[in-house]
């Protein structure tokens, strides 16, 4: 029998060590979109964003490549204080199953 039916993809995830990874990975894909939406909301080219965050146009295309895993919060956070917004993270209690 699979020892996984029944189970929440997230106790999988944990089970497999991957869960910090996954999450991870997930966050900084929600944050690039939501700052290329931003982008698109306030005509912003990445050339003007990267003038914006004293940067080059190649470190905003890092930061909104949603598949580098290597892009930092500050960088993030960068991108997104140029655009007049801020990046809030919370932490949150674990699910708790019964």
């Amino acid at each position: 029998m699979n020892p996984h039916i029944g189970s929440e993809f997230d106790d999988f995830l944990c089970e497999q060590g991957l869960a910090e990874e996954v999450t991870a990975a997930a966050l900084k894909r929600v944050i690039a979109w939501q700052i290329t939406q931003a982008m698109k909301a306030q005509n912003v080219t990445k050339k003007a964003l990267a003038e914006r965050m004293h940067t080059s146009r190649t470190a905003v295309d890092r930061a909104l490549d949603e598949n580098d895993p290597g892009m930092t919060l500050a960088t993030l956070a960068s991108a997104a204080r140029a655009l007049g917004q801020r990046i809030e993270i919370r932490l949150l209690p674990e699910h708790i199953t019964t």
